[in-house]
């Protein structure tokens, strides 16, 4: 059983950037991040393959997103840019055993507990 433990939330003013991360208790596949919002259901944001050569993102976050990994340290990162107010969330890692990244969260073997952002307009 893989944990995932996510970091670096907070309260961030719009137009400004943080930067979260994921770090798996051992090897994972692929990863993504995923969001739900207050009274919404949870979305995907983004995905990244156990190689790094893929990643996916939604359009609401192309642009000012940008997913890495370093398997050397079972992690994932989520630069966030240009932050939104729309942007607010619990953000939640996730990690499969296959190495192919998917934007359908019914695919993830594996949640983290979630991390809050909230953007201040």
């Amino acid at each position: 059983q893989v944990q995932l433990v996510e970091s670096g939330g907070g309260l961030v003013q719009a137009g400004g950037s943080l930067r979260l991360s994921c770090a798996a208790s051992g090897r994972t596949g692929a990863m993504g991040w995923f969001r739900q919002a207050p009274e919404k259901e949870r979305e995907f944001v983004t995905a990244i393959s156990w190689t790094g050569a893929t990643t996916s993102y939604a359009d609401s976050v192309k642009g000012r997103f940008t997913i890495s990994r370093d398997n050397a340290k079972n992690t994932v990162y989520l630069q966030m840019n240009s932050l939104k107010s729309e942007d607010t969330a619990v953000y939640y890692c996730a990690a499969r055993e296959s190495n192919y990244a998917r934007v359908q969260s019914q695919v993830y073997d594996y949640w983290g507990q979630g991390t809050q952002v909230t953007v201040s307009s």
